[in-house]
């Protein structure tokens, strides 16, 4: 089966998904990787949650993507594979649903899902976008990890009678809600990646907000308002700030737009087209402590550049958790004989 693009965009040859991750996501990611054998332990756990239940209930109620079927939607998925260098192009299914939704689902085989309502939302390169940003949820196999962030919220759901049980399962899902977050802004830099238009791909992440009416809306504008939201008002604010992200697993759509544009203009977008990023072949030598490290400056620049007044009362307590955990790392790292 070719996998030749349908015009003329940059391939990422053996790009490993370190080069689009967040700091935070790619620390996680690479911590959990080095866990021999985690991967199949949460799958036999998730074993209620079978891939092929799942793929053979789509395969009965959806329609599955080929040259035949929804032919624009195929190719968009050809030329994510062919982008990444995937040797494998997912299988893509359409879903009758009017909610705005796509996913990607399984461990051994994973394959996406697209609702009508996001293709009726969205214009062709909008939907490459997120095409691109599923697949990129497939190179960095989120799904394996996210799949243990949906036991620990079921469990906790049946342990809440247990006060003390609920708390210590709540703290741990909140910290997962958090990775998944950072793992929608890392494939949010894949899907732009994939379609090489940031202006498609903000669009289509405004549209998350405010639907089809672009010719009312303006970029611009609406990066003003996360600049709004970002100051807030005064501590009572930014309190409440915390409390609407509680049981969130995506950021609101005017903080994904803002994280895309700021990663973009970083330069590290065109570093990446210009052939500058990480080897998956490399995947293996790299350091779970320098991960970390950069996940805590990641997180120390965040808190600096925030005019957040809730953020700045919060940022010592912040940095004191974030050096505690650091001087932990390094202390593993040396008993491992430095090898991360």
């Amino acid at each position: 089966m070719t996998t030749t693009p349908d015009r003329n965009r940059v391939q990422l040859p053996g790009i490993s998904s370190r080069a689009y991750e967040h700091p935070a996501d790619r620390s996680a990611l690479v911590a959990l990787r080095k866990l021999s054998g985690f991967d199949t332990v949460l799958k036999q756990m998730s074993g209620l949650v079978s891939e092929r239940r799942l793929r053979l209930m789509y395969l009965a109620s959806a329609v599955r993507v080929s040259e035949t079927q929804f032919r624009s939607i195929y190719d968009m998925g050809r030329d994510a594979a062919y982008t990444l260098d995937l040797h494998r192009i997912p299988e893509i299914y359409i879903q009758q649903d009017p909610r705005v939704q796509a996913k990607a689902i399984g461990f051994d085989d994973p394959f996406i899902v697209v609702t009508t309502g996001l293709l009726n939302l969205m214009n062709e390169e909008e939907q490459r976008f997120v095409i691109g940003h599923e697949t990129s949820h497939i190179l960095s196999g989120h799904a394996v990890y996210r799949t243990m962030l949906d036991i620990l919220t079921m469990l906790a759901a049946r342990v809440a009678w247990i006060p003390l049980g609920y708390i210590g399962l709540r703290a741990i899902v909140a910290g997962l809600e958090e990775w998944y977050r950072k793992s929608e802004l890392s494939s949010d830099r894949g899907g732009l990646l994939v379609g090489q238009d940031p202006e498609a791909a903000k669009r289509a992440l405004m549209k998350l907000a405010g639907g089809d009416y672009t010719h009312e809306m303006n970029i611009e504008a609406f990066l003003e308002q996360y600049q709004e939201y970002d100051t807030a008002g005064d501590l009572r604010d930014g309190f409440l700030k915390v409390l609407n992200l509680l049981g969130t697993t995506h950021p609101f759509a005017v903080v994904r737009v803002a994280e895309l544009d700021k990663w973009q203009r970083s330069g590290e977008y065109d570093r990446i087209l210009g052939g500058d990023y990480p080897r998956r072949e490399d995947d293996s030598n790299a350091r779970v402590t320098d991960e970390i490290k950069a996940a805590a400056e990641s997180y120390r620049a965040s808190w600096s550049q925030s005019q957040d007044p809730f953020i700045g009362v919060l940022r010592d307590v912040a940095e004191g958790a974030v050096n505690a955990g650091e001087r932990i790392f390094n202390r593993f790292s040396r008993r491992d004989g430095g090898q991360g």
